[in-house]
């Protein structure tokens, strides 16, 4: 960004850098730190020593406030609906044509989605502004069915 403009998530103003990099699900940190500290015990004779308090707390803060715990899942919500929903709809009658991508969602506004979970299109849009920005103002119609389809993922977890 340029030293002239100020960073503002409403617009998507949050600098190049972030908005290229591969922001991470609250979930997905989970499984990272997860496996680190399976890591850490395996090849510690006091794994407890290799563990900061800091490292300690960040695990246990990601694993509470996760809302995908299955592995297969959290990649499928990225991947949403191609994967996961190809065998669900051999269960269940849904119309799972629109994937995130046709939505034009940034890794953050997926991100921020999946980790607050917001219940409704106004809360969606309270906690992801850019979501109405000007050029592809998304309706609370097509905002609740993204939401809607991200709850049926949880569901089938």
């Amino acid at each position: 960004m340029s030293g002239e403009e100020e960073e503002n998530a409403v617009e998507l103003k949050i600098g190049d850098e972030f908005l290229k990099a591969k922001c991470l699900m609250n979930c997905e940190v989970s499984l990272i730190f997860e496996h680190k500290y399976e890591h850490l015990q395996q090849v510690s004779e006091d794994p407890m020593n290799q563990v900061s308090q800091v490292f300690e707390k960040s695990l246990q803060y990601v694993k509470r406030f996760s809302r995908y715990k299955n592995p297969d899942v959290v990649q499928q919500v990225r991947e949403y609906p191609l994967s996961f929903f190809s065998f669900v709809r051999v269960y269940m009658p849904y119309d799972f044509d629109r994937i995130l991508s046709r939505h034009q969602l940034t890794e953050f506004e997926l991100c921020v989605l999946c980790n607050l979970c917001p219940k409704t299109a106004e809360e969606a849009v309270a906690m992801v502004p850019s979501l109405k920005t000007k050029g592809r103002a998304h309706s609370d119609e097509v905002i609740e069915k993204m939401l809607n389809d991200l709850s049926l993922v949880k569901r089938f977890e």
